[in-house]
């Protein structure tokens, strides 16, 4: 999953825009693969099996969902606040307050959980330097990327855009060739599942666990609705949202599904990308130096733009008084770098460091499993709020609804797998935070006043 945040288009550039559909589609096919998918589809296999596949397409429904809705709000009132910005117009201030601060804790939480796989997939090569060296190293890399302004993060993050989808298409050429027997090697598969013991080897509650790990692959698509504001034809925002859902449920099936073909259930875990579970016995001895390394580029990438993002959120909440004025503040002297809010964001490296210093062990699916619950209460929020707002028929109430009993699942499905289960008491504990400074500013400060959020 990636972050991506048209920061610093003014109102005047947004409305005009210069996307045009397809291209807003390939860029959210780059900016969403990342080590959701790359490193967390290993948990979801590892929780449910092969079923893993079915996680996959229920999510791309879910996904599919949200961002119908979100793009039509967007198409009918395009606003760069995009999803809280609609979450403050149906349900007032508190609602947009709590969603601009669950979208920067998500976010932040996001960094902690590459950091830590990072420097994990870094000891591949360096075992024996420590955790908090590969750490520190990426964080103030990433820091230096941002420091070059929009200009530099864009050709960045478009750079690894190409990287890491040419790494999964490598994976899909090679599974295939090594299928074909075109590669020699040592390997017996499991091949395709015949039972529904087989697709299900950890039974319905494994499959529902995994259904969280699947919409975490899916994470970003609520900031493609943000980039929708970019395009020269906001209407077109549905049909950009479509085709960049179809291809990655393409890429994302078959590459799973090779997988699951080639290896069995129990030879995959957290540590290690299920593609280079599925290659472990032929005879490539390339592939896991350029896989981990395709890996590590896709990680920095989303912790790149999370920190980006983080930072431009940080900005527009505090213009909107829902953070301290100080975090609006910007150096011109330098392309107007918003130095308090960037030092915020960098302190929650920092503690994301720390944090993986002291719990290196199971803090990864800890802190994707938070994440990806705190982005899912977003998403339900792009639902209830399209619900208020837009003239929705039977039908797409329906289908609305279907949306969030997903995406219930999803969150509930993470109180069934012990491994997994104090991610979602993480996130109860910042949403209680988030909800309990709501509630102070509502008596305190939006009784007293008017106006608008995010």
């Amino acid at each position: 999953m990636d972050f991506f945040l048209p920061s610093g288009n003014s109102s005047k550039e947004s409305e005009s825009g210069d996307l045009k559909w397809w291209q807003l589609s390939l860029i959210g096919v780059g900016c969403t693969i990342g080590t959701g998918f790359f490193l967390g589809s290993a948990i979801g296999i590892k929780i449910t099996g092969p079923s893993i596949v079915f996680s996959f397409i229920l999510a791309a429904i879910g996904t599919y969902i949200v961002y119908n809705l979100l793009a039509k709000m967007t198409a009918e009132d395009p606003q760069e606040g995009s999803f809280c910005y609609y979450a403050n117009k149906a349900y007032g201030k508190w609602a947009g307050f709590s969603c601009g601060w669950n979208y920067w804790c998500s976010n932040i939480l996001i960094m902690g959980s590459q950091l830590t796989a990072l420097s994990i997939l870094t000891r591949f090569w360096l075992p024996h330097v420590p955790l908090w060296v590969f750490a520190a190293g990426y964080a103030i890399l990433s820091i230096i990327v941002v420091l070059t302004g929009n200009k530099g993060f864009d050709k960045v993050e478009d750079l690894f855009a190409v990287i890491k989808t040419a790494a999964i298409i490598m994976f899909i050429i090679l599974a295939a060739a090594a299928l074909a027997g075109v590669i020699d090697g040592d390997a017996k598969h499991p091949g395709y599942p015949g039972t529904a013991r087989d697709w299900f080897p950890e039974g319905f509650k494994g499959f529902w666990s995994s259904l969280i790990y699947a919409f975490y692959a899916y994470g970003g698509i609520e900031v493609i609705g943000l980039m929708a504001t970019r395009l020269k034809k906001k209407e077109d925002a549905p049909k950009a949202g479509i085709i960049m859902l179809i291809v990655l449920v393409i890429i994302y099936v078959i590459s799973l599904g090779l997988t699951v073909y080639m290896a069995s259930h129990g030879a995959f875990n957290e540590k290690e990308s299920p593609f280079v579970t599925a290659m472990d016995n032929y005879n490539l001895n390339f592939f896991p130096h350029v896989f981990n390394a395709a890996i590590i580029i896709a990680g920095f990438s989303t912790m790149t733009a999370s920190l980006f993002g983080v930072t431009a959120l940080l900005v527009t909440l505090a213009n909107d008084g829902d953070a301290p004025a100080v975090f609006s503040r910007k150096i011109k002297k330098w392309k107007d770098l918003p130095l308090p809010s960037l030092g915020l964001a960098t302190a929650g490296l920092i503690a994301s460091i720390v944090t993986a210093l002291l719990l290196p062990g199971k803090i990864y699916e800890y802190i994707t499993t938070a994440a990806g619950i705190l982005i899912l209460f977003n998403w339900s929020f792009i639902i209830i709020s399209a619900l208020r707002i837009l003239e929705i028929k039977l039908l797409g109430k329906i289908i609305a609804a279907a949306g969030l009993l997903l995406i219930l699942a999803a969150i509930s499905g993470t109180i069934l797998e012990k491994s997994i289960r104090l991610g979602f008491f993480v996130s109860l504990i910042f949403v209680a935070l988030i909800a309990i400074v709501a509630l102070i500013m509502q008596k305190k400060v939006w009784k007293k006043e008017g106006g608008s959020s995010c």
